[in-house]
């Protein structure tokens, strides 16, 4: 959707009616993150009950992941064109039936699938809820209300593994109510944005979507993931299955990046992307991503195959995470509004990322469990202060015309990151954990033959208490050793924030055209303008897409 064209005069709405037009997004935010939180503490028995593998659990996550990635930049790139607030409620119906289909699956693979489609409604719902808050609220203010995001985002994180717990514990409700659950939840937040949100609605004469560009995206990165899944199991790395996915996903994300060069209406338009703070804001985003969604999605199954816990009990033992989320989002998004600085809280929030993950690197099945819990409060910490601050780290630097663009692009790959993360770190757990099972097996006087007995079979109470044992602590302290490499990752997030240029957030929703104007002036002077005597979107970088 266009933004209006006077917005010199675009006011921000007032504090009520901000957080009226807010309730109905951060419930919308609450689904989104619920659907797979939910499922976090649950999957181990849910793939279990349907005789899954290890590599499977991996794409329970990662389908949803992909499809997300995938289809991220097309939502906003709509957003930039339509009704926002419709487009929001389509993404929420698309979600619901995803969520009806996973919860009659019948097989893995019918749940992965699901897991796909239901994965382009979440796509819609993480791009959409950033845009249509940077539509209502100026970047300075943002960071105030940052805090109801991160509050929402630790209740759902909280709050999903243990409902998600309690469901699988629960034996008249089962497994498939974890996502039959979000349901009610999700028509609740279709009725309240219907009530509540209102956004202006500039429509556009002969629209283009690049649906070439995003499907070329889209095959590359699945390729690829495609790949890391399975290379080293079901084939070695030098082989003719490796050059042909590595070679053709190279080709595909290739043509993607002609395409959108060359797009009328690019997904991911390459201008916004090159620019500094843009840049560097999405490697972080791709680094944070990566350790975030990697590392967190198998705590889960650590503590429930690692260390023997139940679902509930799981879902309570993440509690520490999520606290540090909760409180470092609500206290950084306020001394944010206050200076109007960002790049700091960035730069130590990175650095705190990296601190709880190498902590959580050291853990295996028989580490205390407050010192778990203390290395997933930091790791929380780190998260509650780089995650939003990076998007609203790029929707500072650019116009309203182009925040849907922008913040998809970050959410994109952020999504990306994850799923690479998801799917590289599962694969060498899984890797991992075979290994020393086999090995264990062996020293026990165990047969070793087929899957190791229960290397890739996830449902080990089937399997007798010695190799239940054996099985427990492999996964217990495989999952240390994949910590240790989101850690690795982690610091080229720390790099990214650590070049990020220190500026003041501006106070206005959108670019006033006299500041825009006087950006180009100064720009053809010495290319160069100072932050304090211009708003940041009137940097020559945002300048020259204009």
């Amino acid at each position: 959707m266009s933004a209006p064209t006077t917005t010199a005069g675009v006011e921000p709405m007032s504090h009520r009616r901000t957080l009226e037009a807010l309730s109905g997004l951060l419930l919308v935010l609450f689904v989104a993150m619920l659907s797979s939180t939910v499922v976090s503490t649950a999957l181990p028995k849910i793939i279990g009950s349907l005789n899954g593998s290890q590599t499977q659990y991996t794409w329970v996550v990662t389908a949803t992941l992909l499809t997300a990635t995938a289809t991220t930049p097309i939502w906003g790139k709509l957003a930039d064109l339509f009704n926002k607030k419709l487009l929001i409620q389509v993404a929420i119906v698309v979600f619901l039936l995803g969520s009806v289909v996973a919860g009659f699956a019948q097989s893995a693979g019918q749940l992965i699938a699901a897991r796909a489609f239901q994965g382009i409604g979440v796509g819609g719902l993480q791009a959409l809820v950033q845009v249509a808050i940077a539509a209502m609220i100026p970047p300075r203010e943002r960071g105030r209300y940052n805090g109801y995001l991160g509050g929402v985002m630790a209740l759902a994180t909280v709050g999903g593994p243990l409902l998600g717990g309690l469901i699988v514990d629960t034996s008249w409700l089962g497994w498939r109510w974890c996502f039959f659950v979000g349901v009610p939840v999700a028509i609740l937040a279709l009725v309240l944005l219907q009530a509540t949100l209102n956004l202006p609605t500039a429509r556009r004469e002969n629209v283009k979507i690049d649906y070439l560009g995003a499907t070329l995206i889209a095959a590359g990165v699945s390729l690829l993931l495609i790949w890391i899944s399975f290379v080293d199991s079901s084939f070695a790395w030098v082989s003719w299955e490796t050059a042909a996915m590595v070679g053709g996903s190279i080709v595909l994300l290739a043509l993607a990046v002609w395409v959108e060069s060359r797009a009328a209406e690019p997904v991911v338009p390459l201008s916004i992307i090159r620019e500094h703070t843009t840049a560097l804001a999405i490697l972080g985003s791709l680094a944070v991503g990566m350790a975030m969604f990697g590392g967190a999605v198998f705590l889960g199954q650590y503590f429930q195959i690692g260390r023997g816990y139940s679902p509930t009990e799981a879902g309570l033992l993440t509690i520490p995470m999520m606290a540090g989320v909760l409180l470092s989002s609500i206290i950084a998004g306020r001394l944010i509004t206050r200076t109007g600085r960002i790049k700091p809280y960035i730069v130590v929030g990175s650095i705190v990322l990296v601190a709880g993950f190498a902590l959580l690197g050291t853990i295996d099945h028989e580490t205390s469990l407050y010192l778990v819990g203390a290395a997933m409060f930091i790791v929380g910490t780190g998260v509650g202060m780089t995650m939003q601050n990076l998007v609203l780290a790029v929707q500072n630097t650019v116009a309203l015309k182009d925040i849907g663009a922008a913040s998809s692009s970050v959410a994109f790959f952020r999504s990306l990151g994850g799923t690479i993360g998801v799917s590289v770190l599962g694969a060498v757990l899984a890797r991992r954990v075979t290994d020393q099972i086999t090995h264990d097996l062996a020293a026990a006087g165990f047969p070793t033959s087929g899957d190791g007995a229960g290397s890739s079979n996830l449902n080990i109470t089937a399997l007798p208490d010695a190799v239940q044992h054996i099985v427990r602590a492999a996964y217990g302290d495989a999952t240390g050793h994949i910590f240790l490499i989101s850690a690795a990752i982690g610091v080229v997030g720390v790099i990214a924030a650590l070049l990020l240029k220190p500026v003041t957030l501006r106070t206005s929703l959108d670019l006033p055209d006299s500041a825009r104007s006087a950006a180009v002036a100064a720009d053809a002077v010495d290319g160069a303008p100072a932050f304090d005597q211009v708003p940041v979107d009137a940097t020559p970088e945002g300048a020259s897409r204009r």
